[in-house]
C-alpha cells in the first residue's frame, strides 16, 4: 500500500490539482455574481501556481501566483467596484 502511494503519489496530486483548476474555471463561468466569478478566477490562478510548483518550475509558479492569482484579481475587483452602482452587485 505504501509503495503504491510512493510511486503514484505525484500523479494523484497532479490530477487533483488539475481537477481543481478545471472546476474553479467552470464555476467562474457559471456564477451569477461577478464578484464570485472574479474570486473563482483567482483561485484558478492559485491552483495553476500550485501545479507549476509540482512540475518543479518555481520561477513560473511565483509569476503565476503574483500576477494570475493576486494582481489580476485585485485589478478586476477594483474595476468592478468603480463600474457598479452601490448595492447593484448584491443582486
Amino acid at each position: 500500500m505504501i509503495e503504491f502511494f510512493a510511486a503514484n503519489g505525484p500523479a494523484i496530486l497532479n490530477a487533483l490539482v488539475m481537477i481543481g483548476v478545471v472546476t474553479t474555471a467552470i464555476l467562474a463561468v457559471f456564477f451569477d455574481k461577478l464578484l464570485s466569478s472574479i474570486i473563482a478566477l483567482g483561485i484558478t490562478g492559485a491552483f495553476a501556481a500550485l501545479e507549476f510548483i509540482l512540475l518543479e518550475a518555481p520561477d513560473v509558479a511565483i509569476a503565476e501566483a503574483s500576477v494570475g492569482a493576486v494582481l489580476s484579481t485585485v485589478i478586476f475587483i477594483i474595476a468592478l467596484r468603480k463600474t457598479t452602482k452601490k448595492g447593484e452587485e448584491e443582486k
